[in-house]
């Protein structure tokens, strides 16, 4: 019987102490050394890894630029599929979420995201020249044509809404994988962000081209974010604060952020704020 209870007592105190690791905060671990990890995809320009494992693209230097004012200047990456950067976080395996998620109402539920850090719009890619006429998803449904997007990316849903069948699409793991699709011929069109569009189409040397962003539905136009677990609210309303001083003097974020693209046009609107995009998006 002492064996026994000794054999329990054991178990609770390691039970214990694996709870009382995962409920950690954010915030908690910095300040015991931990060093900050940041999770994104392969998504060029919105961040991807160098060839070193460096953060690149114009999300990550926004973020870079936020912790620096926040007195970081330490982290590590972890790339993942876009479709495992939710699960990643959660399952502690990054802090941040820097891939440039916009903010929906499916994710908030599953992560919180700090307040915007741009505005922007998806767009088609389709052949040069357009042959089969595709600038929006009432397009696609009269051409029916195959359309690929990236599994987990806010097009899935998109699609849907506005009416596209399953039967016409394609779910493919990220940036990678729509070009693949469509550089085989697997699919007549894609819908992905404006920049990663232009990004395939410099890549491809003219082959593709993207359609107008503002023939897609004015709905499309979304609000971008960093991601962080739902326990490290501290850590992100203290991210929030720096990020206000940084869009309120935005010169040093714009320098670095603007080398991918990125410029005043995607400063996002007061109005469209993260409550706003978790409410209606």
């Amino acid at each position: 019987m002492n064996r026994f209870l000794k054999s329990v007592g054991a178990s609770l105190v390691l039970l214990f102490s694996i709870s009382a690791v995962s409920a950690e905060t954010l915030t908690s671990k910095l300040e015991g050394g931990h060093k900050l990890r940041l999770g994104f995809g392969t998504a060029v320009p919105w961040a991807y890894a160098g060839d070193n494992g460096e953060a690149l693209g114009f999300v990550n230097m926004i973020a870079l630029t936020v912790l620096e004012e926040m007195g970081i200047t330490e982290h590590e990456t972890k790339v993942f599929e876009w479709s495992g950067l939710i699960p990643g976080i959660n399952a502690n395996r990054s802090d941040m979420v820097t891939g440039g998620m916009y903010i929906l109402k499916s994710r908030c539920a599953n992560m919180n995201f700090s307040d915007p850090i741009g505005v922007f719009g998806d767009a088609m890619l389709v052949p040069k020249g357009n042959p089969k006429g595709i600038n929006n998803y009432a397009d696609v449904i009269r051409t029916g044509a195959k359309l690929v997007t990236g599994a987990g990316f806010n097009t899935v849903e998109a699609a849907k809404k506005y009416g596209v069948p399953e039967s016409q699409m394609m779910l493919v793991e990220g940036e990678v994988g729509i070009l693949a699709a469509m550089k085989a011929g697997r699919a007549d069109v894609a819908v992905q962000t404006f920049f990663g569009a232009k990004e395939h189409e410099e890549k491809t040397g003219g082959a593709f081209e993207v359609t107008d962003p503002k023939l897609m539905p004015k709905e499309t136009l979304n609000v971008v974010g960093i991601g962080f677990r739902k326990t490290d609210v501290e850590f992100r309303d203290n991210f929030n604060k720096a990020l206000a001083k940084v869009m309120a003097n935005p010169a040093t974020m714009l320098e670095r952020a603007g080398k991918y693209g990125y410029d005043k046009a995607q400063l996002p609107p007061p109005e469209m704020s993260t409550e706003w995009a978790c409410t209606t998006k």
